[in-house]
C-alpha cells in the first residue's frame, strides 16, 4: 500500500469525514467545503486579519514545506498533490493562526537541512529526489528511528498531520475520500410491495401533488 492509501486508510479508520471538514474551517485557502458565504463576519474579518499578517516562512524554507509536502502526499491516478491542494499555504496560515506551531516548524526545517548536509553536503532542496526519500525515510517511522534523529522524527511526525488535514480539507481532499456530504434525494414514495403488504394504496391526489 503506498503512502497516499495508508494515510486514507487511517484517516477513514479512525474519524468522520465531517470531523475531518471541521478541522480547519478558517483557513479559506484550503476548505472548499466552507466558502466565504457561509462565514460569519467576525470570521472574515478575522481571516482577513491573518492573511495581512507578515509571511512567517521565507522562500527557501516554503520551497521545503512544498517539497516535504508532495512527497508525504504525492499525485496519484486519481487526485492531485498536496500542493495542488495548496497544502503549503495552508501551512503558511496555521503558523499564523496558531502560532504554537511557529518553533517546532522552524526549528525542524533547519534541522532538516542541517542533517541533510552533514550527510550530502547540501541542502534538503538541493538533494536528489533519492536522496530526500532517503532522509524521509529516517524520520518517518517513530518505532525504527535513530536516536540521534528524534528531533527530526517530531518534527515530520508534526508535519505530516498538517499536510494529511491540509489535503484532506481540501476541494482535491475531499473528492479524493469520496465525501459526499448532505445531498438532495428524491423522494418516490414507499415502495409498492410495502404498501400492498399493509394492504394500503395512495390516492390519484397523493400520487399527483406528493410523489
Amino acid at each position: 500500500m503506498d503512502r497516499r492509501n495508508s494515510i486514507k486508510a487511517l484517516l477513514l479508520g479512525t474519524v468522520s469525514a465531517a470531523v475531518v471538514l471541521d478541522a480547519c474551517k478558517s483557513a479559506e485557502t484550503t476548505v472548499a467545503a466552507v466558502s466565504q458565504d457561509d462565514l460569519m463576519q467576525e470570521e472574515k474579518d478575522y481571516l482577513v486579519k491573518v492573511n495581512a499578517m507578515p509571511k512567517f516562512f521565507d522562500a527557501h524554507e516554503m520551497a521545503t514545506i512544498t517539497v516535504l509536502a508532495d512527497i508525504i502526499m504525492p499525485k496519484d491516478a486519481i487526485s492531485g498533490s498536496a500542493t495542488d491542494a495548496k497544502v503549503p499555504d495552508f501551512i503558511e496560515f496555521i503558523v499564523k493562526d496558531m502560532p504554537d506551531h511557529q518553533v517546532p516548524m522552524a526549528g525542524g526545517l533547519k534541522w532538516l537541512d542541517l542533517h541533510s548536509y552533514k550527510k550530502h553536503t547540501k541542502s534538503f532542496i538541493a538533494c536528489t529526489k533519492e536522496q530526500q526519500i532517503e532522509i524521509v525515510d529516517e524520520i518517518a517511522y517513530p518505532a525504527k528511528a535513530k536516536p540521534e534523529v528524534a528531533q527530526g522524527v517530531s518534527f515530520f511526525n508534526k508535519i505530516r498531520d498538517l499536510v494529511t488535514t491540509g489535503f484532506y480539507t481540501s476541494e482535491i481532499g475531499v473528492k479524493d475520500l469520496g465525501y459526499m456530504g448532505n445531498v438532495p434525494n428524491q423522494w418516490t414514495g414507499v415502495p409498492d410491495d410495502v404498501l400492498k403488504q399493509y394492504g394500503l394504496a395512495y390516492t390519484d391526489k397523493e400520487l399527483k401533488e406528493c410523489i
